[in-house]
Order: C-alpha cells, then sequence, then structure tokens
C-alpha cells in the first residue's frame, strides 16, 4: 500500500473530525461564546454549507494545477481555519473559521480521491479511494470521541488546537508521502465542466444524495430514537455511536473491496440491503437487541456505499474527474441536509421519532430506483458506443483513471 494513502487517510480524518465533534461540545461552545445552543448550531450548519461552495469552487479554481501542492495548500487552509476556531474570540469570528475550514473539505477529499486511484493498479482503485476515506470514518469512531472528552475536560478550544496539530501532521505526511504523479494533460476549466455533460455523472450524483442522505436522515436523531423509544440511558448513547462508527469503518472497507470488482452491482445491492435495515430498525426500535444490531448494520451498510458512489462519478467523468468528483463530495454534504432536514419535519409532523428512519428508508428507495435505472443505462450506452463508455464501465479491470 502506497505510504501516500496514509497522509490522505491522515488528512481526512482531520476534516472530519472538524466536522463532527463540534456536536458533542455545543454546550460549551455555547456558554463560552454567549450565544444559544440553537446559534451554536449554526456552526455545523454553516460549515455544511460551505463544503457545497468549497467542493464546486475551490476545486474549480484549481482544476489546472498540480494536484500534490493543490492538497498541501487545501491543508494549510483547513490549519488556518481551525486555529481561527481555537483562538475566535467571538461567534463572528468562530463562525469564519468554520467556514474557512470548511472551504477545503470538498476540494481534499474529490482531488484526494482521484490521486489515491492513481497511486495503484486499475483494480484496486476503489480500495484506495476507501482507505482514504478510513481517516473519515476513524473520526467518527474515535476521534468524535476523545475530541469530546478533551473538550469537556480542557475546553472546546484545547479540541480546536489537537486537530490543528493533526493538520500539521497531515501537511509534513503530504509532502514527503504523496507522489508527484506525472500528468498526461492539464484538464482545463471547460473539460471539467464538460464532464457535466453526461447523464452518467448526473444520475451518479442524485444516487449520492439520496443514497447517503436517507442513512444520514435516519442518523441525525438517532439520539431521540436511542433515549425515547429503544429506552436506553443517555450515558449509553455514546458508546452505541461508537458501535455505528465501527460499522462505518467496516463497511467502509468492504464496500470499497466490492466496488473495485464490479461498481453498479455492489451499489444495488447494498442500497437495497440498507433500505431493508433501515424498515426493520423502524419497526424493531422498541427492542434494544434488535436497534443494537440495527445500528451496527445502519452504519455498515451506509457507509459501504461511499467507495463506489465516488468511484463511479469519477469512471463517468472520464478524462476530467477532478470537479466532478468534488461536486459528489458536495453531494454528500446535501444529502446529509436533505435526510436531517425531512427528518425534522416528519418530528415536526408529530409522527414520533421514529420516523426519522422511514423517512431515510424512503430516500434509500428512492436513490435504489434511480441507481438501477443508471445501471441499465450505462449498459446502454457501454452497447451502443463502445469505446469511452465501455472503458468507463469495464475501467476497474482495464484502465487507470486518467491523469490531469
Amino acid at each position: 500500500m502506497p505510504l501516500g494513502l496514509i497522509a490522505l487517510a491522515i488528512g481526512g480524518f482531520g476534516i472530519g473530525l472538524t466536522e463532527f465533534v463540534i456536536m458533542g461540545l455545543l454546550p460549551e461552545v455555547a456558554a463560552d461564546l454567549q450565544v444559544t445552543e440553537a446559534a451554536a448550531g449554526w456552526l455545523i450548519s454553516g460549515y455544511a454549507l460551505a463544503v457545497v461552495v468549497g467542493a464546486l469552487l475551490v476545486t474549480a479554481a484549481v482544476t489546472r494545477l498540480p494536484r500534490k501542492p493543490v492538497l498541501a495548500g487545501l491543508m494549510v487552509l483547513f490549519i488556518a481555519g481551525n486555529m481561527m476556531s481555537a483562538l475566535a474570540p467571538d461567534y463572528s469570528a468562530m463562525m469564519l473559521g468554520r467556514i474557512v475550514a470548511a472551504l477545503c473539505h470538498g476540494a481534499f477529499f474529490g482531488i484526494g480521491a482521484v490521486v489515491a486511484a492513481d497511486m495503484v493498479a486499475p483494480h484496486k482503485k476503489a480500495g484506495a479511494i476507501a482507505i482514504m476515506f478510513t481517516g473519515l470514518t476513524a473520526a467518527n469512531v474515535l476521534g468524535v470521541p476523545f475530541g469530546t472528552l478533551l473538550g469537556q475536560q480542557a475546553g472546546w478550544r484545547a479540541t480546536f488546537w489537537a486537530i490543528t496539530a493533526i493538520g500539521v501532521v497531515a501537511l509534513i505526511g503530504i509532502l514527503s508521502l504523496v507522489p508527484n504523479l506525472p500528468r498526461q494533460h492539464a484538464a482545463s476549466l471547460r473539460s471539467e465542466l464538460g464532464a457535466f455533460k453526461s447523464r452518467q455523472v448526473w444520475l451518479s450524483i442524485a444516487v449520492t444524495v439520496l443514497g447517503y442522505g436517507g442513512m444520514f436522515g435516519a442518523f441525525t436523531y438517532i439520539a431521540f430514537t436511542l433515549t425515547e423509544v429503544s429506552g436506553f440511558a443517555a450515558t449509553t448513547v455514546p458508546w452505541l455511536l461508537i458501535l455505528f462508527g465501527v460499522g462505518l469503518f467496516i463497511g467502509n472497507t468492504l464496500g470499497g473491496k466490492a466496488a473495485d470488482k464490479n461498481v453498479d452491482r455492489t451499489l444495488l445491492l447494498v442500497l437495497a440491503v440498507l433500505a431493508l435495515i433501515l424498515v426493520v430498525f423502524a419497526l424493531t426500535a422498541t427492542s434494544q437487541a434488535m436497534t443494537i444490531a440495527s445500528l451496527f448494520l445502519m452504519g455498515g451498510f451506509g457507509f459501504a456505499t461511499v467507495p463506489g458512489l465516488q468511484m463511479r462519478v469519477m469512471k463517468w467523468a472520464t478524462a476530467a474527474p477532478t470537479l466532478a468528483s468534488g461536486a459528489n463530495i458536495g453531494a454528500f454534504n446535501l444529502g446529509n441536509a436533505l435526510g436531517a432536514w425531512l427528518g425534522g419535519v416528519t418530528i415536526t409532523a408529530g409522527l414520533g421519532y421514529t420516523s426519522p428512519i422511514w423517512a431515510g428508508a424512503g430516500l434509500t428507495l428512492l436513490g435504489l430506483a434511480v441507481m438501477a435505472f443508471a445501471a441499465a443505462d450505462g449498459r446502454k450506452l457501454a452497447a451502443a458506443a463502445p469505446g469511452p463508455a465501455d472503458a468507463v464501465e469495464h475501467s476497474a479491470q482495464t484502465q487507470a483513471v486518467p491523469a490531469l
């Protein structure tokens, strides 16, 4: 395994920690900055919106530049944003720090996915992407609980200083371990935008929004489900979330290996099973044993889609995958927002704390339907126009993702 993948994973770990750890520190942040917890919650929403903007605009701005220096520059931006958060004297400065850190998120994962795929043999590309995203899953399994504990014991600013230090380690790793991969050509912004002429690129992005949004919609309000429906004590929720994170880690790894063999088949199977798990979870949430099993499996199958979803949009973007890859990272965050919004709507309507799980199941089934159409359409394109489409369909076995 190329050591550069480890450097990318460390960067992913820091970025994932920045995104999620604040959820456990909102009371401390709100009290210190003298704002309501609702206002503090906008630090999460503001980050997510900035991720979407950065995934498109930042990626577009750097598309012609060498990728290794770009990744290093994005990590410098990440370090600066978290340092601003750690030093923030008031709420506005904290929000600015969150936005600065978020701007690197989509571009880092989007460009990093292309770099990771180019570092390995053609039949190992999805697995390489999964290794990079392992940092994101590790942030959920280990980083968030320990980051929350650090913030509670030493102050929330200590957590952001720790994240800043992780960014420095990742920057050193990128500079020393990520290779300067040869480029066949420098893709122009026009050619990168041209990738969005592909119907398959848009279908892949739609599957990302719906499939990932279904899982995240069910997860957003999971604490209420665990305590109000399943009857768990509030003190057990962090441990149950660690179990969910373990599922993410396993699912990401196995999903990457499966996608290397056949992307479309893997996504169809995983989305179908995920929808079934969500339905079973909603029906059996009053059982603690079934809830534990469902939570683990929801994390596993929910994140098993990630390497395949990222790999699929890169394949159909053919010779200009960087902007499409970044856009798909933005699509994950749009899915987060959609799932969370829909879950909130169902709770507000008085449908109970299992309603977000039902809503997530519905989104996942819709994603499965779009994926089935996309897979059938992809086979037709490959049959009608062998060459580019056929090469894309079989690129996991026959060709590398073109270098920029």
